[in-house]
Parts: structure tokens; sequence; C-alpha cells
């Protein structure tokens, strides 16, 4: 059984002659611990199918099953339970809340958790940690560079440890050098055993993959599951 399984995803938007297929009769599986570039053209596709597997968009049609949950046939309450147990986001915008700390953002999603302020803390400061960005714990974002903001962004992502990380077009607004210390980042957290699933049209960053999905027109065109190596310098 694999750990992400998508049956025949469709998503249309409109009626009628207006009727706009975003996503069309869509199938995969997903093992644990894969690290997957989703790729293609502006409109193929890519953040709509990325947004039915945050469980944020529900498919006209079609199953999406992760870990043996059939994630659309929850309440929005149970999805709501599912977000936060299994995913993180990352995202183009940082969403950073201008006016909270460094580590006040990260500490976002915890809050709603059950758990002691000691052991929030100790999980925010793991995250920081893991992002390099401890010293910088009591910065406000107007502080910070836009590549530290997109390391907050993945402590926060990460914080509540989700077993899958879904990140569209995390490097979009950085340049080349930061670029890939971010997706060097990326792939010590997928080594560290995180499956992650990331849209991007870089082709420097999808190097980072280990498994190539291309999307045009709503659909997988191409599938490169070969065995590829991680880029070393």
């Amino acid at each position: 059984m694999s750990y992400i399984t998508a049956e025949n995803l469709n998503k249309t938007y409109g009626n009628g002659e207006a009727a706009v297929t975003a996503v069309s009769d869509i199938s995969f599986q997903i093992e644990s611990g894969e690290f997957i570039g989703v790729m293609g053209e502006s409109g193929a596709g890519k953040s709509t199918l990325l947004s039915i597997m945050g469980a944020m968009n529900t498919p006209t049609s079609g199953r999406f099953v992760v870990d043996d949950i059939d994630v659309y046939s929850l309440t929005q309450e149970k999805q709501a339970d599912f977000r936060r147990e299994f995913l993180g986001f990352i995202f183009q915008s940082f969403h950073l809340v201008p006016y909270l700390t460094v580590f006040e953002n990260v500490m976002l999603p915890l809050t709603i958790i059950k758990a002691s302020r000691k052991h929030k803390r100790a999980l925010v400061e793991n995250a920081l940690s893991q992002v390099g960005l401890l010293d910088k714990a009591d910065r406000l974002p107007n502080q910070i560079s836009g590549g530290e903001k997109e390391r907050v962004a993945i402590a926060r992502a990460v914080v509540n440890e989700p077993p899958v990380l879904l990140a569209d077009e995390p490097t979009g607004n950085l340049d080349t050098k930061t670029s890939a210390e971010i997706m060097k980042l990326l792939q010590r957290l997928n080594t560290d055993g995180m499956t992650i699933i990331m849209v991007t049209h870089s082709p420097e960053c999808a190097h980072y993959a280990r498994r190539i999905m291309r999307v045009s027109d709503g659909k997988v065109v191409e599938d490169d599951r070969t065995s590829r190596s991680f880029p070393t310098h």
C-alpha cells in the first residue's frame, strides 16, 4: 500500500460552456520519504493539484488517500485535523505576520495544539535550529533578509513535525544563491525522512527532487521515476 494515492482526480471550475478543467483524470502513487518535483507551464494545473493534495480544494471527482485516510470523505473539521497532523505548507509568498517575531511566527501552528508551553517552545527552538535561525528568534520579519524569511516559513511549516511537506514555488522570490541554500535545506529535511512534494518551474530546483512529474493541460504527461542523485555543489 502506497503512502499517498491519487485515483482519477478531476477538478472543473464553472459549468457548461464556461467550464474549465484544471485537473483531468490524474492518478499516481507516492511512497513515504519521496522528494517529488511537479513541473509544468503556467496554468498547467500544478497549483490546483497541490491544493487538492493539501486538503484545501475538493476535487470534482476521484479519490485522494493518505496513510489509508480517504481525505475528501472526511468532514471539514476532520480535514482541518488531517492538515494539522499530516501536512506542512510552504508558499511562494512568505505569509509572515509582520508584527510577530520570528519565534512567534513559527509558534503560530502550535497555538491550537494541546501541549505544554515548554514543549511548544522546544518544538519552535528545534525548528529554528533546523533552518539555522535560532539566533534571530527575536527579530521581526522586516529585520531579516528574503532568504531568512523563507527559512522562517519553512520552520513554521515543519514545527509540528508533519510527515508530508507541500511546497509551491518555494524559491520563486529568491536569487540563485539563496534558492540553492533553501533547496539544500529541503534536501536535508527529505534525507531525515520527510516526504516532499514541490511545485516548481525551475529546472535548477527540480534537480534536487528524486522524481519529476510533468503536468500539462491538467494531466500528468511524464513521471520520471529513474534513480536521481542529489546535487552536491
